[in-house]
């Protein structure tokens, strides 16, 4: 193709999944940009569509396809010219894509995103139009950082890609099958996308990978995360810098000691546990048991008292009994986890436990998710009560519509998984202004409050 042809052409780029699929949509759009590509959200005005898929559990896989299958729509009506779909379902079922979808142009796996650009290419021009092609690369390639791209979270949070795979091997997850072993992006390079990102204007840097606890042990030959935050701390511009995905075994002291040290980084972790009954956590390849657990979050909340710390959990796994459920609602009852989340069992092909005895039904499962869900409910009104009265720091997310009010998030809460903070004020406030505020009420989840006099640059 020429480039006159291709120059403003719109693609629409759906980015389904988690925030780390996400990060790869951004470098595509990034990609896609120096080649002169426009981009749009109406499905009406896109001559080109890419649907950058998830395959994690199988809520996941439905969305992915029905995604493709709408586009594919869009093509068979001639609206667009070219379909392309990336990410992790078409790693996992490139043939069963090829087979069932004929619409589709070409496929691209997890480690060959940077092929996009050449993959609509050779979809638009006709002389290779009857001959589809696909792209993929091995799933140890090494990840680069320091590639441009374009922030779609609205410009004051991103989140930053620290490495790619995961050695854990879960019995549930296909991780690893779809992105490979781990593998970390080097230090300068993520410094570098750092810089990049807090010259355009983010102020929240949120770390993520499979695992980020286990950052540079393939690269430097021991874990490296604390080297990197202290180095990320330096950035100018940067005031927050937030650690998902730690497994619990993986966390040291140092990365507590530097967490303490340094203030740009917030008092948050998320730590996935999955279960508290020791026999289904060894049924799920786990590497720690419940007292461990309890161990890691006693030292947490002792070395940093204010700290936030988020869960997930999976109720239904297989074998799940009475017992070992009531085992997790003890657990989370105890531990009093200030954010948590909880998915119920989903059965993937290919993983261990697929083939594992004593399956259990669907509305068990829903069932003990949603008894889960309440217990946390009362646990997370209880806490959000014990906020009033006190001053926190909050960023701007965006005014509600038709009210003198904003909403905003504290160092407590992640976007998209986590509560917000809603603030009266009839100031004129812009998103990612960083405001002290004191807690006036709450909600179950969420929390009321209005502006100090000071405010926090």
């Amino acid at each position: 193709m020429g480039g006159k042809v291709i120059a403003g052409m719109k693609i629409l780029l759906v980015s389904l999944g988690c925030d780390k699929n996400l990060v790869d949509s951004e470098v595509m759009l990034g990609m896609l940009a120096e080649k002169g590509y426009t981009f749009t959200d109406d499905e009406t005005e896109a001559e080109i569509a890419v649907v950058n898929t998830c395959c994690f559990i199988n809520d996941a896989k439905e969305e992915s396809i029905n995604a493709i299958l709408e586009m594919a729509e869009l093509k068979k009506a001639g609206q667009i010219k070219a379909l392309i779909v990336t990410g992790c379902l078409a790693q996992r079922y490139q043939d069963e894509i090829r087979k069932e979808i004929e619409e589709v142009d070409a496929i691209i796996g997890t480690s060959a995103i940077d092929k996009i650009a050449k993959a609509i290419e050779e979809a638009l021009d006709k002389k290779v139009l009857n001959s589809k092609k696909d792209y993929f690369e091995p799933l140890d390639v090494n990840p680069t950082g320091n590639r441009k791209r374009i922030v779609t979270t609205g410009g004051h949070f991103a989140y930053l890609k620290i490495a790619e795979g995961c050695d854990k091997n879960c019995t549930y997850c296909v991780i690893p099958k779809v992105r490979g072993t781990y593998r970390s992006i080097p230090i300068e390079e993520l410094v570098a996308e750092a810089e990049m990102l807090a010259k355009e204007g983010v102020k929240e840097l949120i770390l993520v990978a499979q695992e980020t606890t286990l950052y540079g042990k393939d690269l430097y030959g021991e874990k490296k995360l604390p080297v990197l935050l202290e180095k990320l701390c330096k950035i100018e511009g940067l005031l927050w810098l937030r650690i998902l995905y730690c497994y619990p075994e993986e966390i040291t002291d140092e990365l507590i000691q530097v967490m303490k040290k340094e203030s740009k980084i917030c008092h948050y972790l998320d730590i996935p546990v999955q279960h508290g009954s020791d026999r289904i956590l060894k049924r799920m390849g786990r590497r720690t048991d419940s007292g461990e657990i309890r161990g890691i979050i006693k030292k947490l909340r002792e070395s940093i008292p204010d700290i936030c710390l988020r869960t997930t959990l999976i109720t239904g796994f297989p074998g799940e009994s009475e017992e070992d459920f009531e085992e997790l609602l003890d657990f989370v009852d105890e531990m009093e986890f200030d954010r948590l989340g909880v998915f119920t069992y989903s059965m993937e092909e290919d993983t261990p436990a697929a083939s594992m005895p004593h399956q259990l039904e669907e509305n068990v499962k829903e069932e003990r998710r949603n008894a889960v869900m309440e217990l946390q409910q009362e646990i997370a009104y209880e806490a959000a009560g014990k906020m009033v009265g006190k001053r926190l720091t909050a960023m701007i997310e965006g005014k509600v519509a038709d009210e003198d009010a904003y909403v905003a998030r504290t160092y407590k809460d992640a976007p998209n998984v986590d509560g917000y903070l809603f603030i009266n004020t009839d100031r004129q406030l812009m998103s990612g202004e960083f405001v002290d505020v004191r807690i006036t009420g709450s909600y179950e989840y969420d929390l009321i409050g209005e502006i100090c006099d000071e405010f926090t640059e």
